[in-house]
């Protein structure tokens, strides 16, 4: 509409420059006129002397119409080169509308939202946690219903973007745009079961129950703690450093997170007890987070204990396995000695000569042995080929699962413990590997779990020591585990726009 108007403006102005020299043309005719009247009258002078003006007259209203064509035409072409300089810099831009957005910028917002996301997904299975543990499975079920399709979306998310990390897709803007609606959507799921979840609980007008709740697990963990730092001082001593460094100062944060719970739980109790629900929510939720991270905690140096016996049972079996497929595969050798089996053969010999050694000189990490025995079988039946050989790999994958399990779950509390400071990368490799390990693929869910378990620590160290950075018995710990939001207040069941609804700062 404005370009027509602009089109009309210019030939109505076009028109209006003429209009004089339009006028001059038909007064010189009326001229004319009157002098062709005197010819016919006056004889053959008149007419010579009527002849020049007439002539004048028709030059001067011909030229009136060419004009205005010019015009006209200069109006379009200047109008025409204007729209084709717009388009060229718009030609991205489906039908002109915004800027498009750069890619570096979309694949920041993915970033944050993954993170986002996975955050809601965390602290919402916490509180889903504590929620069942009060009132059992079918009041709950729509909500651990929400809570596993979040899980799904998130985890088809992260799988998209281990893709582009991997450099899959060709197209990396529609991929970062598909990871984004993923997570949206998954935060949506979440958002809309938020006001039954509350419902539910009802903290905000009876929180006395749910309170009672969290003091029995509170006094029930607290009285744990004690045999779990034994027990870690007992992996200290019976095996090498790397045994139990994914456990380390697992205890001391336990023992954080309690005393955090301890001053968030009394003033739960004092906030009934002036018959403010609302203040008495917000620092129960609190407590219960802490509550359930010191759990989280406990629980990992206990079943890493288990783990570590379990391995340490299981690795002579395996090498003696291991050292009769080595056995076979050097007489093989010496019918084929090509391909890979030779180079295979060396490796297998070096890490049973090293597992070995370390096993009769002290104190070892049964884990990792394991890890390095059923590598170097596995090596080996992939060489040979046949069905025997393919059978024995699968069988070896059991040794091989062990350590795997291991590695995702203690990397998994690892970043749920410290999701305040993990970003992108790390929960990415470590969603990676528990989908390998759901696959049964054993081998790359190990790799890939320790990869996220040193990208996740690498993000922790570049975030500081917390511990006394915030204000409050327990708070730095409380904040690197994401059980304070920014606010100061605590995180709830919910998606991005309803997990902050009791964010407000805990006095």
């Amino acid at each position: 509409m404005r370009v027509a108007h602009a089109v009309l403006g210019g030939l109505v102005a076009v028109g209006w420059l003429m209009l004089p020299l339009a006028r001059a043309g038909d007064s010189d005719a009326a001229t004319v006129a009157r002098n062709v009247r005197v010819a016919d009258e006056a004889g053959d002078g008149g007419e010579e002397a009527g002849d020049e003006p007439g002539q004048d007259g028709t030059a001067t209203g011909d030229l009136v119409l060419p004009l205005v064509a010019v015009g006209a035409a200069a109006v379009l072409a200047t109008y025409g080169y204007a729209r084709r300089k717009r388009r060229a810099r718009t030609r991205t831009t489906p039908g002109g509308g915004a800027p498009v957005v750069p890619i570096t910028e979309i694949a920041r917002q993915a970033r944050e939202l993954l993170v986002e996301t996975d955050d809601c997904v965390r602290t919402s299975t916490e509180e889903l946690r504590c929620v069942r543990s009060q009132f059992g499975d079918e009041p709950v079920k729509p909500y651990a219903e929400a809570l596993a399709s979040a899980k799904s979306e998130l985890a088809t998310a992260f799988r998209l973007r281990q893709q582009l990390d991997d450099g899959v897709p060709e197209d990396g803007r529609r991929t970062l745009e598909t990871i984004a609606l993923h997570c949206t959507e998954a935060g949506r799921r979440l958002d809309s079961e938020a006001a039954g979840f509350d419902l539910l609980r009802g903290l905000e007008h009876d929180a006395a129950t749910a309170l009672g709740h969290a003091e029995t697990r509170f006094r029930e963990l607290a009285a744990r703690t004690p045999a779990t730092e034994v027990t870690f001082g007992d992996l200290h001593e019976r095996y090498a450093p790397s045994a139990s460094l994914p456990v380390a100062g697992h205890v001391e944060q336990a023992k954080d997170r309690l005393v955090f719970a301890t001053v968030h739980l009394n003033q739960a109790r004092q906030s009934l007890d002036r018959d403010d629900g609302g203040k008495a929510a917000v620092h129960l939720r609190v407590a219960e987070g802490a509550v359930d991270q010191a759990a989280v905690l406990v629980d990992g140096v206990d079943r890493l204990a288990a783990e570590l016996a379990a391995a340490a049972k299981e690795l002579p079996a395996a090498l003696t396995g291991v050292a009769a497929d080595l056995t076979e595969a050097r007489g093989a050798l010496v019918t084929t000695g090509v391909g890979e089996l030779p180079g295979r053969v060396a490796h297998a010999e070096s890490l049973l000569a090293e597992v070995r050694r370390e096993t009769a000189g002290g104190p070892y990490d049964p884990l990792d042995a394991l890890r390095r025995v059923a590598e170097a079988g596995i090596g080996l039946a992939e060489a040979r080929a046949g069905e025997a050989s393919e059978e024995r790999a699968r069988a070896l994958l059991d040794h091989a699962l062990l350590p795997a399990r291991s590695a995702v779950a203690a990397t998994a509390d690892f970043v749920t413990t410290h999701r305040g400071a993990v970003g992108c990368e790390a929960r990415t490799r470590l969603a990676e590997a528990e989908r390998h390990l759901a696959r049964s693929e054993v081998r790359r869910a190990d790799v890939l779990a320790r990869q996220a378990r040193e990208l996740a620590e690498r993000d922790v160290r570049a975030y500081g020591h917390p511990y006394g950075a915030a204000e409050g018995a327990g708070a730095g710990g409380a904040v690197l585990g994401g059980i304070l939001l920014s606010g100061g207040g605590p995180a709830s069941f919910g998606g991005p726009r309803t997990r902050t609804r009791r964010a407000t700062p805990a006095d």
